[in-house]
């Protein structure tokens, strides 16, 4: 195991989730937010920054943003919710639909949809205003080591 999983396995045990983006480089960079739900789930949150708009005519967030912020949000998802204090490795990343974000806060929420020794299948759904009005679904698949 290695010494960030240790990290992020103590933040797991604390229940520290708003330190969980912290760790991860790139979700800090992006500045990604997590917070635990009303229903004890993840939710994570992509503040609006200006520097996150790709196309400036319409305004729209960057797509390429969109996407690392589900892979993100997928990859922290599974690292929160499993045992193993092994870092799980992304395989594929699909986006089922995605479209033009607003220059607003970004949601996401993650559900792992199998789980078995090997490999793992998340499931991202991404809003703003409206949950039942997505701007992108993905799904992820990992590798798991034991």
């Amino acid at each position: 195991m290695s010494e960030f999983m240790q990290q992020l396995a103590a933040l797991r045990d604390d229940n520290n989730v708003a330190a969980l983006c912290e760790a991860i480089p790139y979700a800090r960079l992006m500045g990604v937010e997590v917070s635990t739900g009303d229903d004890g789930e993840l939710l994570f949150q992509l503040p609006f920054y200006p520097r996150n708009v790709g196309n400036t005519a319409l305004p729209a967030l960057h797509g390429g943003l969109i996407g690392g912020f589900l892979e993100n949000a997928a990859l922290l998802h599974l690292i929160w919710h499993r045992e193993s204090l092994e870092a799980p490795k992304i395989v594929d990343f699909s986006l089922d639909y995605l479209r033009s974000g607003r220059p607003q806060t970004l949601f996401a929420r993650c559900e792992i949809t199998k789980q078995g020794k090997r490999v793992a299948h998340v499931l991202i759904e991404a809003w703003q205003e409206d949950r039942r009005k997505p701007v992108a679904v993905a799904r992820a698949h990992f590798l798991l080591t034991q």
